[in-house]
């Protein structure tokens, strides 16, 4: 059986650039399901469909024109909505809390989680979400839950944003990560929390390279 990590944790906690690293470092492919879940709120927001309505948001999911891929060019994760590279776009706030809206919605996580584990049993995979560990592979190798405080994110967030030219207010980024974290550890479906069997990686206090040692150790101690 192909070696698969999973890392969850709640938005911020830098789940895919750590994982990027920890994947390179292994030499496996990282499959970012937010990515996923994010090309489909761009969609749905391309619509013009109001994303509180589930019945309009899951009729959209199963329509070809809402297909989301995934491919690998250079080593890096492409992500496709109907054939067009959407890596780009689907990486601003305002697509972020749509991805977070619609994935609370039963059908669009069945398609997603479908789609997910079929690519996870073809080769070696690090894959990181919301609910890698508890839904879409609850028998993986090895589990992270990797967090940090929401002040450590908020501040993680502002930084990455002033570095694009954006400056917005601590005060507002850190109203938007408590917002989601609500809304993720709230959802009827699949809500967002730490699997039994994960290990806590709290990067509070860790440099980027200590948070990825941390997670490359307990790979290693399982192998």
């Amino acid at each position: 059986m192909p070696l698969t990590i999973a890392i969850d944790g709640p938005v911020g906690a830098g789940k895919s650039t750590i994982s990027d690293e920890v994947a390179k470092r292994l030499g496996i492919l990282h499959l970012d399901t937010g990515a996923m879940y994010r090309a489909f709120g761009l969609c749905c927001m391309e619509a013009g469909l109001d994303l509180n309505d589930e019945a309009a948001v899951s009729a959209l999911c199963g329509r070809e024109e809402a297909r989301v891929d995934v491919r690998y060019e250079n080593g890096a994760q492409i992500t496709l909505l109907n054939g067009r590279n959407v890596s780009g776009l689907i990486r601003t706030q305002e697509v972020g809390m749509a991805a977070s809206t619609v994935s609370k919605y039963r059908e669009v996580r069945r398609v997603m989680v479908q789609r997910q584990q079929e690519m996870a049993k073809e080769q070696p995979m690090l894959l990181d979400g919301r609910d890698i560990g508890t839904v879409v592979l609850p028998n993986a190798t090895v589990k992270v839950y990797l967090t940090a405080t929401p002040e450590a994110r908020a501040q993680r967030r502002m930084l990455q944003l002033r570095e694009k030219g954006v400056n917005t207010p601590f005060e507002e980024i850190l109203k938007e990560v408590n917002a989601r974290d609500y809304q993720d550890t709230h959802r009827e479906v699949t809500p967002l929390r730490q699997a039994e069997d994960a290990v806590l990686v709290d990067s509070s206090n860790l440099t980027f390279d200590e948070t990825v040692q941390a997670i490359l150790s307990l790979v290693e101690a399982k192998q």
